[in-house]
């Protein structure tokens, strides 16, 4: 994906890039990336999906720490769910947008890279293992824009799976779209990969403890 990316990018454009890794998997492909970018500006965001009843892999929507949301009421209106429940999956999505925020920052307050975004020249890339509705990249790019509304140049979204269906949606989110399968049948993210082991906490905590080091350095 690195190299479909900087295909994209005009020569001037590749120092001034920052890569935004999704918890838990996507930080693993995130660290990948930026290394092969060349970038020295790496960090998390912490967006969550909202789930239907029983489903961890359906999800509905999606929310920001600051408690923004973004809902697919397709979704809802098909699983017919009510503001209580919806009420209920926010707050615990927010608790554990929170427990991250100080297990890996130790610090509730996650906004470091706002302020990197703050640079008309700055070119934001977000990264994830996958996407099935798309929830969680749509939140992100809608709420990255509007608190950063012409503070940076471009955004670009890096997956390696995806729907169709999900990748035209996301398309009309960013200015460009990394992918590398795009499958017709999709079943969910996992199903793509020869292994797919759940990333733990403490993955997440030493890829950016080595970049923290590795900036150090520099």
């Amino acid at each position: 994906m690195a190299a479909g990316i900087l295909d994209y990018l005009e020569k001037d454009e590749r120092k001034n890039v920052i890569v935004l890794g999704i918890p838990r998997g996507g930080v693993v492909v995130a660290d990948i990336i930026a290394r092969k970018l060349g970038t020295s500006h790496f960090d998390i965001i912490l967006p969550r999906k909202l789930l239907t009843p029983n489903n961890e892999e359906n999800a509905f929507g999606a929310i920001m720490e600051d408690g923004s949301m973004y809902l697919d009421f397709s979704i809802i209106n098909k699983f017919s769910i009510s503001q209580e429940y919806l009420d209920y999956e926010k707050k615990k999505q927010l608790s554990e947008i929170r427990r991250r925020a100080i297990l890996y920052r130790n610090s509730p307050k996650l906004l470091e890279y706002h302020f990197k975004l703050n640079d008309k020249d700055r070119i934001v890339i977000l990264v994830d293992d996958g996407a099935a509705t798309g929830s969680t990249l749509i939140s992100l790019a809608r709420w990255i824009r509007n608190r950063n509304e012409h503070k940076f140049k471009k955004l670009i979204i890096a997956i390696p799976i995806a729907p169709k269906e999900t990748i035209k949606i996301l398309r009309k989110e960013c200015d460009y779209l990394e992918i590398i399968f795009q499958p017709s049948k999709f079943a969910t993210v996992g199903h793509f990969y020869k292994e797919f082991l759940p990333v733990k906490d403490q993955e997440v905590i030493n890829i950016l403890s080595k970049w923290k080091e590795d900036v150090k350095l520099l």
